[in-house]
């Protein structure tokens, strides 16, 4: 596999050391921060890392982004230089949920703070495509995230987004509760990105007490140490699965390319998690296989065929996607 890196071309090479046959460093002198509005930045900067790397995606010079930098700033430049595919109005963030035994994909998380109905809906379809194509699904089964089970339950935006998904031709089964998200019963968990996002770093911080208290138990006495060398083959599988980092990143899911974003933090481990999961889904035809599934399917709404919005109105979002 030959890799891109596209950074300030010194620190790289003094990163990576002598000369890499399989690695070609591009120089991007300049990055782009959480904290500026990311359309501007993309039409400002075309020599950062992101807008390189998604003009190398654009025209075929790389197979795949994988970036730790900010979410919205790649939504941007993907907008720009990737585009979306036909009929998409927003990508979003769709993270596979580390949920032992089934997988359960959930959009959108970080890329759009603020969504309408319609593009809740679109969300449902292009996960629910996702589900079909690459994960070999029949009808996925999709849930709304809100406060309550009941159809009135959310705000106006998640009432209108269900009253559509009544109608959307999915498999819809209604709205589901955050206790619900990681229960394993839906495939498919539909939200906008602020909730999302709230909610990803909300497992992930659970999944890190639970297993430090679980770790804290089995180091309490004589007899739980015992016990816990009977349990640890076991015990580390569920860590491996339900560990953020072995999951590494997540698909921005309606882009006419692969890109995987992974957290402004990660780990080397999680970076290489990331690596391979674009590996994977250039192997299995992710881009493609959802284009396919949404073309086919008939439950596409007037409103989903509404024009396209600029690439201009991508939001500066304060919230960054940890996958």
């Amino acid at each position: 596999m030959h890799s891109i890196l596209f950074g300030p071309e010194a620190e790289l090479r003094r990163a990576i050391g002598e000369e890499q046959p399989r690695i070609e460093v591009l120089d991007a002198p300049v990055g782009i921060g959480n904290d500026e509005e990311p359309a501007r930045a993309v039409r400002a900067k075309p020599e950062s890392s992101i807008v390189q790397a998604a003009k190398a995606l654009a025209d075929g010079r790389a197979d795949a982004v994988v970036t730790p930098g900010s979410t919205g700033a790649a939504l941007a430049a993907g907008l720009f230089h990737v585009k979306r595919l036909p009929g998409v109005h927003r990508p979003a963030v769709a993270v596979l949920l580390p949920v032992p035994g089934r997988a359960t994909l959930f959009l959108d998380a970080g890329a759009n703070v603020e969504v309408r109905p319609e593009q809740l809906v679109q969300f449902a379809h292009m996960g629910a495509a996702f589900g079909e194509g690459v994960l070999g699904l029949a009808r996925p089964s999709v849930g709304l995230l809100s406060v309550g089970e009941e159809r009135g339950k959310g705000t106006p935006q998640v009432a209108a987004a269900h009253a559509a998904l009544l109608e959307s031709g999915l498999n819809f089964v209604g709205n589901v509760e955050g206790g619900d998200v990681v229960g394993g019963e839906v495939d498919v968990v539909v939200t906008d990105g602020f909730t999302g996002n709230v909610t990803l770093k909300a497992i992930e911080g659970t999944v890190r007490t639970v297993g430090g208290a679980l770790r804290d138990a089995v180091y309490s006495g004589t007899l739980s140490k015992i016990g816990g060398l009977l349990l640890r083959p076991k015990l580390r599988r569920l860590r491996d699965e339900m560990d953020p980092e072995t999951v590494g990143g997540a698909y921005l899911l309606g882009l006419r390319g692969l890109v995987v974003i992974c957290h402004g933090s990660s780990s080397r481990r999680a970076i290489a998690r990331g690596i391979e999961l674009a590996e994977r889904g250039v192997a299995q035809r992710v881009v493609e296989k959802t284009a396919e599934a949404l073309a086919s399917q008939a439950g596409e709404s007037a409103s989903d065929r509404a024009a396209e919005p600029s690439p201009s109105s991508v939001n500066a979002d304060t919230v960054r996607a940890r996958p």
